[in-house]
């Protein structure tokens, strides 16, 4: 489940302008708040079940979004290039704070 959870969080992360808003409530509850399905269901006066559909099509069209982008898949790729490419300069030499901040420059941009 943690896996899962940790997959919807970061799809959630490059999708979310693609949801309505209360997708985006019902998605941030349930995954980043840890509220319970009736949690939910109680504080915005629906049903459980209710709450159940909409998470599961949310889910569905996060899960679309990115077997037509990638953004993820591309995301978790390019983390594992760089720190390869971290792991054999430090092979190389020890680096210097120049190459420190170029590197996290590098690995932070979109």
């Amino acid at each position: 489940m943690l896996e899962k959870t940790t997959k919807m969080n970061m799809l959630y992360d490059f999708y979310a302008p693609l949801l309505t808003d209360k997708q985006k409530e019902y998605m941030e509850l349930y995954y980043r708040e840890d509220y319970s399905l009736g949690e939910i269901a109680d504080l915005r006066s629906v049903s459980r079940q209710a709450i159940y559909d909409n998470i599961k099509r949310t889910e569905n069209m996060l899960e679309n979004y990115e077997a037509r982008l990638r953004l993820y898949d591309k995301f978790v790729k390019k983390q594992q290039i760089y720190q390869q490419l971290q792991e054999k300069l430090h092979e190389v030499s020890p680096l210097s704070e120049d190459i420190l901040q170029l590197l996290e420059k590098m690995k932070n941009v979109d």
